[in-house]
């Protein structure tokens, strides 16, 4: 494969999404090859992530790269010279990588229990998702973006959520109240990077409608 760059995803996925992102701001060329989850997984996916079995892979000259967030740093760390994603102050790289581990395992999986589950009996993680975005909320606070003035890591990180938010209301029969957090997207979609590459919010919605009805909840 030489030094060619080779990404494996699924065009809904909010983590493959992540990558294009990352790789957009960094100006990075790369073969996309969209994956058939639902029913059959390529033998170059089986092969380059046997563990997981999962998209997103980056497959950087031959050799495959995992996980999204540590796909986010090898981006980064690879293609240092252009856009940094991190910051070089210790304190903000790992507030921005404990944020993001909060909203992968606090939002958006209780979200997921949310859309995949039997709604009228998760009042509990509704109240959760709620307190958890406006957690999130407080620490984007007044700032343009999760990283002051710069777009970078946790901004990356959480937008391609973004045009999940309104199919988690529908779907879970809730209002997040996240004015800041909407603001913030909006702000984000004028960059090139996350406007080419967000999902449609309608897509999103009939996605979700067709997996409940899927495993027999609608």
């Amino acid at each position: 494969m030489g030094q060619e760059v080779v990404l494996l995803g699924y065009h809904l996925s909010m983590f493959v999404v992540r990558v294009k992102i990352a790789l957009a701001e960094k100006g990075v060329k790369y073969e996309y090859k969209e994956e058939d989850l639902v029913h059959t997984k390529s033998e170059l996916l089986l092969q380059m992530n046997p563990v997981h079995k999962k998209v997103p892979v980056l497959i950087h000259s031959g050799k495959p790269i995992s996980e999204s967030r540590i796909i986010l740093e090898y981006i980064d760390e690879v293609w240092k010279d252009q856009t940094p994603l991190l910051s070089t102050d210790p304190y903000q790289r790992a507030h921005a990588r404990f944020w993001a581990d909060f909203f992968d395992n606090k939002v958006h999986e209780v979200a997921k229990k949310i859309w995949t589950g039997k709604v009228d009996e998760l009042e509990k993680e509704k109240k959760e998702l709620i307190e958890n975005l406006k957690k999130i909320e407080e620490v984007l606070g007044e700032n343009l973006y999760f990283g002051g003035d710069t777009f970078g890591f946790l901004d990356i990180a959480i937008i391609p959520f973004y045009k999940w938010f309104s199919t988690y209301e529908a779907v879970g029969k809730l209002k997040l109240e996240c004015p800041k957090l909407i603001e913030w997207g909006k702000r984000c979609l004028e960059r090139e990077s996350v406007s080419k590459f967000l999902s449609d919010e309608k897509d999103v919605y009939e996605f979700v409608l067709m997996y409940r009805k899927l495993i027999g909840l609608d």
